[in-house]
């Protein structure tokens, strides 16, 4: 609601089934965009204990960086520009991290994804 009482713009876009569509593809490549560095963690050749701590320490300091800085709800809000830094590293690391492990195809269709996916969503919250 807005101070006069009506629906905000942002209020407005929420009863939109495409709005909740691009917030529900949001959410679907972010967990992609994790499990694609889970993936190459895991496939790294330096030998078990450096493939078990990348598999599972790159998507948690993804994750956790996700959460203090990039979430709707994070716990340090940023403005927009450092959000979109922490979108471009999280997200982007994920895209590369698809292309690290031999798929640049799919590589590049998640990065145009994700780069149409992130400014309509980012154009949409903030107006």
């Amino acid at each position: 609601m807005t101070a006069g009482g009506g629906p905000s713009d942002l209020d407005r876009l929420r009863g939109r089934p495409w709005f909740a569509a691009n917030e529900v593809l949001a959410f679907v490549l972010e967990l992609v965009a994790i499990g694609a560095l889970a993936r190459w963690g895991f496939t790294v050749p330096e030998g078990v204990a450096a493939s078990v701590a990348l598999g599972l320490g790159v998507p948690a300091a993804a994750v956790a960086l996700w959460g203090l800085f990039a979430a709707p709800r994070a716990r340090f809000p940023l403005p927009l520009a450092g959000v979109l830094a922490v979108k471009a590293v999280v997200l982007g690391g994920g895209a590369a991290a698809l292309y690290g492990t031999g798929h640049p195809v799919a590589a590049a269709v998640l990065a145009v994804v994700l780069v149409a996916n992130t400014g309509c969503a980012e154009y949409f919250r903030r107006r």
